[in-house]
């Protein structure tokens, strides 16, 4: 679908191409028939690129990426029977259900503000996959990723993918205590984004910071050598410094 889209795209600036070079006379036919060609030539690579991502990360295209990593993630998390779980930013539901799927006897809360930027997905979306899948054991709501209106150690295990990276104009590290201040002690969180130094400053750092807070046995898990994708994967699809911040429950 994408890579017709890409031709007719090419092919409609051809034509526009053509007529103003007949039309337009002397120098402003140069101008314009080069403006058009640029265009068109961008077009076409931003259609291609689409399609290269459509078939990457699709579930229903070549190497199912998006199946890979929030199955992969959903793997982390483990609550006890009728435990809650909270997944931050869930936008279609897949990590909710997914997570939903591995653990049938605790509850699974997927929050999102589902933006006008996201328009395909919705609160809507989210439940229709839910059932879709058969899970009743979730539910979706609209809160902020900011300012989430929860208390303290409200949750057994959180859980969040590619979200945090999106939000501008905050402090992402005090973000992500914002997350973390809802697990309970003792509880598992696996929050997998592109926590490059640009976007998040010394992780290394926050890690130490999180423990003199009283988190323990945390880790940075880079998800870009083998455990969700390749380095390649990682630089063609702009997703280097992927990792997942983890913290598994205790036994």
């Amino acid at each position: 679908m994408l890579s017709l889209l890409a031709f007719f795209a090419f092919l409609c600036f051809v034509i526009t191409f053509l007529l103003l070079w007949l039309l337009e006379p002397g120098v402003k036919r140069v101008v314009w028939s080069s403006i058009c060609l640029v265009v068109a030539v961008s077009l076409t690579e931003n259609s291609l690129w689409m399609t290269r991502m459509y078939r990457a990360f699709s579930y229903d295209g070549n190497r199912k990426l998006s199946k890979g990593v929030v199955e992969g993630l959903a793997s982390y998390v483990k609550a006890l029977e009728n435990g809650l779980i909270f997944d931050v930013g869930c936008g279609s539901g897949a990590l909710t259900i997914a997570v939903a799927k591995r653990n049938p006897a605790a509850k699974v809360i997927g929050i999102d503000r589902w933006g006008k930027e996201y328009g395909s997905y919705s609160k809507n979306l989210c439940e229709r996959n839910a059932k879709l899948e058969g899970v009743d054991n979730v539910e979706f709501r609209r809160e902020d990723a900011v300012k989430l209106d929860f208390p303290d150690e409200s949750f057994d295990a959180v859980t969040s993918n590619y979200v945090y990276h999106n939000i501008s104009g905050i402090n992402r590290q005090e973000l992500l205590v914002e997350t973390l201040r809802l697990v309970k002690k003792g509880g598992t969180f696996a929050i997998h984004d592109i926590f490059s130094k640009g976007k998040y400053g010394d992780m290394q750092s926050f890690i130490r910071e999180l423990e003199d807070m009283g988190y323990e046995n945390i880790r940075l898990i880079d998800t870009t050598d083998g455990v969700f994708m390749t380095r390649k994967e990682a630089t063609k699809y702009s997703l280097s410094h992927s990792a997942t911040l983890l913290r598994k429950r205790e036994r």
